[in-house]
């Protein structure tokens, strides 16, 4: 073999060996998404660019991607999980009882100087017809309440249907954020 019939394996098996390790990460690691719509506002925007954990064990507050159908995936935050109770009174978030704070809705416009209540007042029997979170299912909202299409609507989602936790935002630059657990 030739020291350039050499020189073109050690390429192509560096080239193979990268798009192997992409496929692997992109599978089984971290993926990127597109914000696409509103409803996650202020925190994420419609065209955001985000990088989403696939380990991640969720908990209440974390921002999830999950399949809503075959077409189509959804980002929205977790606000019960299994055996949880849920109940919105008077613009306040109740989680088994107690008062939970949305700090991440402060900066909104919208929440600030509702007409009525950002939130509608609801308890989970009233919209599911359970009183609590099933086993291995989640609710989840939207942080943009007024126009969001989420568990209010469609009840609950199947953990397995999760692709993972929004762990960055990387575009616009201007508003990268490297961690959204302290919102």
């Amino acid at each position: 073999m030739s020291n350039t019939q050499k020189e073109l394996l050690e390429w192509l098996v560096a080239i193979f060996i990268g798009i192997l390790v992409v496929f692997i990460v992109r599978s089984f690691i971290l993926t990127n998404y597109e914000v696409v719509g509103e409803s996650m506002m202020p925190t994420l925007h419609d065209k955001d660019k985000v990088f989403v954990s696939k380990l991640s064990d969720i908990d209440r507050m974390d921002i999830v991607i999950f399949h809503s159908d075959q077409k189509e995936d959804y980002v929205k935050r977790v606000i019960g999980l299994p055996g949880d109770t849920i109940k919105y009174e008077n613009d306040k978030l109740y989680v088994n009882n107690k008062k939970v704070e949305e700090k991440f809705l402060a900066s909104y416009p919208a929440y600030q100087n509702p007409e009525e209540n950002f939130t509608e007042d609801f308890d989970l029997e009233e919209l599911t017809g359970s009183n609590k979170v099933p086993p291995n299912k989640l609710f989840v909202l939207g942080d943009n309440r007024i126009s969001s299409l989420d568990s209010r609507y469609f009840q609950f989602i199947d953990q397995e249907e999760v692709i993972g936790e929004v762990k960055i935002r990387y575009w616009p630059f201007s508003r990268a954020t490297l961690n959204f657990d302290s919102e």
